[in-house]
């Protein structure tokens, strides 16, 4: 099976360089219509300029592709509109979008000031939202749409010095927790990247150059592209870096139930060992799942 974007149109957000650079130039290798946005700031996004964006399109262009540029921020909200009217008024459609704008601002939580914090928040999990919401109703429409949230290992998993980068990519995949149950009618897919990749906003973390040529932005966008196709699952998390593709999982143990004067913190306590094994732990798709996983364990 060849997985083909002919005919659709695909709005990446930062995608100057980087990750999202890598998943444009894919996306437009396999016939897809670009929408180039990006601000141009540093990793920390301070500065812009429309110069990155453009590059990119020159290089879609270069490559026989269609593509046009956007320089809107994605915490803007009128900036944000004007990218989805840029879109519709080149276009006429949004297919796919993938959320990838990104910031860093890393520091301890002892250290890291709350507007660094906020900042990193509003960027990922807001820009995230915004952009989402403001393709969504076009989505609705046509009956059918792609949304990508760009997650992290620093979200699922934790990373020391970033607390605020962790909340806020932890706080996409909640997002598409609850899309991909609303679009479902729609045939509106929602799912979260998870990339391992060398790029600018890694290039601080002291990695051996031998790592460094494995971790070719190049390999982590066949899951984006994957991810975004008509045939696509939703809801799940894809983590992607070196050639090498795995599925995350949100998942819940069975459990131990309780009763009366049981139910107390020493009980939890005692029996630990079996609330906490996972070997038969089950991914949900929502809570009521979740609900009702509790009351079966009731009733027993």
């Amino acid at each position: 099976m060849t997985i083909s974007f002919e005919n659709k149109v695909v709005i990446v957000t930062g995608s100057g360089g980087g990750l999202g650079r890598c998943h444009a130039l894919q996306f437009a290798q396999r016939g897809a219509k670009l929408v180039i946005n990006d601000l141009g700031g540093a990793v920390d996004g301070s500065g812009g300029s429309s110069e990155a964006a453009d590059k990119v399109v020159q290089e879609i262009k270069d490559m026989g592709g269609e593509a046009i540029s956007n320089g809107s921020s994605v915490t803007d909200k009128e900036g944000v509109q004007k990218l989805v009217d840029d879109a519709m008024n080149a276009y006429g459609r949004i297919d796919v979008l993938v959320n990838n704008a990104g910031v860093l601002r890393d520091k301890s939580f002892a250290k890291v000031t709350l507007d660094d914090f906020e900042f990193v928040v509003d960027v990922h999990l807001m820009g995230s939202v915004y952009c989402s919401k403001a393709v969504w109703p076009i989505m609705v429409e046509q009956q059918y749409g792609r949304i990508i949230m760009t997650s992290s290992s620093s979200g699922v998993f934790g990373n020391f010095g970033q607390a605020n980068y962790g909340s806020a990519k932890l706080g996409v995949v909640g997002l598409m927790n609850t899309l991909r149950i609303e679009g479902q009618k729609n045939n509106i897919k929602v799912n979260s990247l998870i990339p391992v990749a060398a790029t600018r906003m890694t290039e601080n973390l002291g990695m051996p150059e031998e790592v460094l040529k494995q971790l070719k932005p190049e390999s982590v966008s066949p899951a984006v592209l994957f991810m975004a196709s008509e045939d696509a699952p939703t809801g799940i998390m894809l983590s992607a870096g070196a050639g090498v593709f795995a599925k995350v999982e949100i998942a819940q143990a069975p459990g131990v139930g309780f009763a009366g004067d049981d139910i107390n913190p020493d009980s939890i306590a005692e029996h630990w060992s079996e609330i906490s094994d996972m070997t038969s732990a089950k991914q949900l798709f929502n809570g009521g799942e979740h609900t009702a996983a509790m009351f079966a364990k009731v009733k027993k």
